[in-house]
């Protein structure tokens, strides 16, 4: 491994989880076409779908761990919802993260893809009022809440994502949760979610260890200063950041598929 590809991932690393932490995602929505597309463009090494998604699994779990133990202190995640969510996605998320590797590259990026344009597509639905809550009062549907996760949990494993580009969304959108709970409560859920994507990623031989060393050092010291700075941003703004994060990748990931 080459110093430069080594300061690449790291880089790519670093930047994905600052962002990770400070918008409530696992990252892979940022370091999945960043892996996929920079090394090669630079003349460096050109991983696999296969591989990206394995990277991307082990980045995630240390990532979005990160990210919850600075804001352990906040009080703003919502435990219960972490559980009731958690539960059902880990179950999810081993089961497409060990099955993505009966699938093919094409078919993973397909997944990736559709997964992005439906969360752009919810990211830009109105939510008035949804912050007005204060949080000790926030509610939630269970049942919904766990249905959802399970089924984002087995999509989101397939690419070795943990969900929590969708899963925001879906929090945001349907199960009405303040802006600020949502980016905390998410990086929890996308914890556990990361959990079993690692392992599914892990037994089908998916994960490279270096490259998955080098971008998870990068996590654990970018993530929490994300995280950190998401508590003193205003709501309106983490909206922003994160709809055309989302936006942006799904155009990426689509004009590569079709072209």
């Amino acid at each position: 491994m080459t110093l430069e590809l080594i300061i690449t991932l790291f880089l790519i690393g670093f930047i994905g989880s600052f962002i990770s932490g400070l918008v409530g995602i696992g990252g892979s929505i940022i370091k999945y076409p960043m892996l996929l597309y920079i090394p090669p463009a630079l003349g460096l090494v050109a991983y696999t779908a296969h591989e990206v998604s394995g990277i991307s699994a082990v980045q995630v779990f240390f990532a979005t761990i990160s990210g919850v133990l600075a804001l352990r202190k906040e009080k703003v995640i919502n435990y219960s919802l972490v559980a009731y969510m958690g539960s059902a996605i880990i179950v999810g998320s081993f089961a497409g993260g060990y099955g993505g590797q009966f699938l093919s590259g094409d078919t993973i990026n397909l997944v990736y893809g559709i997964l992005a344009v439906i969360a752009a597509i919810m990211m830009f639905v109105p939510k008035r009022g949804l912050d007005d809550v204060p949080l000790e009062e926030v509610t939630f549907n269970r049942t919904l809440a766990v249905i959802a996760a399970l089924i984002v949990g087995t999509l989101s494993g397939i690419v070795g994502a943990a969900g929590a580009f969708i899963l925001v969304p879906i929090m945001l959108l349907i199960l009405k949760i303040p802006t600020r709970m949502t980016i905390a409560s998410s990086l929890a859920i996308t914890f556990i979610s990361s959990i079993g994507a690692t392992l599914g990623k892990v037994l089908a031989g998916d994960v490279l260890l270096w490259p998955s060393v080098i971008m998870v050092i990068a996590s654990v010291i970018a993530a929490p200063i994300g995280a950190k700075l998401s508590t003193r941003v205003k709501t309106k703004y983490l909206h922003i950041i994160l709809s055309l994060l989302i936006l942006g990748t799904a155009v990426k990931v689509w004009l590569d598929i079709i072209g």
